[in-house]
């Protein structure tokens, strides 16, 4: 066993060993309770820069699946866990999260407090930390001044790729990619879309070329006011075709209607925040990764109206336009590992794709 250390903003430091990649990384250190879907967790690509912290204690006991991967890479900067499984059992594994670490270059400690690190990030928000198996290394000011920029460029496919359902296509949907997660594709595929995925510096004019049913704005990492010539193209694209955005696609949504967004204490990240529907008082069990919302007011003064919020804090969790044929939501849909209560979010696009289809015959 060899010995790493995980320094926080501020100078505290915490001990544990080192698995994964032998090597130093510096990030903004965020948790997530989920109890399963850590292959999800460390192939999503909304955790751009950031150091990730598992709150369930017991981390890869079903190894390591290729199949199961949300993107071609991972892009953490380091994993943190209380205990890792050396010996997973699992008739679908290839491997253990060890191997995948070491092969994607991503440090990472184990037999930590997981309990009080997390506890410090509920306290204190999210902040800088820096994972290193040398004290001597640390530079405070390098780790104070660390911050995730030009997030969405870091992750976004730099070319088109086109995919089409087994069954008839049924719908043509453009697909921006900020940092979008498969599963997002593989829900559209199961309900007959083509889809046409484009880089997120696709102009607004090139997606229209293409003439889809439907436009989807992705998933995607970082800080959304950033994300300005996105924000540019979107406006560009409202009220041409339906429009369905998911986590940061909802956020830059919001943001091309005239919104504002601000940055949360910690964050929502796991499979069990709990999201109240505004029309019916319905609850909805939902996985989300995400650090920044919508302001709920400031979407509501432009057309907006808040459709979903989150039972915990009450933040914005969903916005519909009405006169623009479009909407959005905060958490995942398309969840995976996760529940699968608001899956019906992607019949409602197909729905509103066919309505508008029929409207022009």
């Amino acid at each position: 066993m060899r010995k790493a250390y995980i320094v926080l903003e501020g100078g505290k430091v915490f001990e544990g060993y080192g698995f994964g990649a032998e090597r130093d990384a510096i990030g903004e250190i965020v948790f997530t309770t989920g109890m399963c879907g850590y292959i999800e967790t460390l192939t999503d690509p909304s955790y751009y820069g950031q150091i990730v912290l598992q709150t369930f204690p017991l981390i890869g006991n079903y190894g390591f699946i290729s199949e199961d991967v949300e993107s071609d890479k991972s892009y953490v900067k380091g994993y943190i866990v209380r205990e890792w499984c050396e010996y997973p059992s699992n008739f679908r594994s290839e491997g253990d999260i060890n191997e995948y670490l070491k092969s994607q270059g991503i440090p990472g400690v184990y037999g930590v407090d997981t309990r009080e690190l997390t506890r410090i990030i509920r306290e204190h928000g999210v902040m800088n930390a820096m994972i290193t198996d040398d004290l001597s290394k640390v530079n405070p000011k390098e780790l104070n001044e660390y911050s995730i920029i030009d997030a969405v460029k870091g992750v976004s496919s730099g070319k088109q790729s086109i995919l089409t359902p087994e069954a008839d296509i049924l719908y043509s949907v453009v697909l921006i990619d900020y940092g979008a997660k498969l599963n997002i594709t593989r829900e559209l595929l199961k309900r007959g879309c083509k889809v046409h995925i484009v880089p997120s510096t696709t102009t607004a004019e090139e997606i229209l070329s293409l003439n889809p049913d439907g436009i989807m704005l992705s998933n995607g990492p970082g800080d959304p006011a950033e994300n300005v010539e996105c924000i540019e193209v979107i406006k560009k694209l409202l009220g041409k075709k339906p429009i369905f955005g998911i986590c940061l696609g909802h956020q830059l949504l919001a943001l091309a209607n005239g919104g504002r967004t601000e940055k949360l204490k910690y964050g929502h990240r796991g499979a069990n925040q709990p999201v109240k529907q505004l029309s019916s008082g319905r609850v909805y069990i939902t996985s989300q990764n995400h650090g920044y919302v919508v302001v709920n007011e400031t979407v509501e003064k432009n057309g907006g109206k808040v459709s979903l919020i989150n039972a915990n804090d009450g933040t914005c969790e969903g916005v519909d336009y009405p006169e623009l044929n479009a909407f959005s939501t905060q958490f995942h849909p398309e969840a995976c590992s996760g529940p699968m209560d608001t899956s019906f979010m992607f019949d409602r696009f197909t729905d509103l794709m066919r309505s508008e289809k029929n409207a022009v015959k």
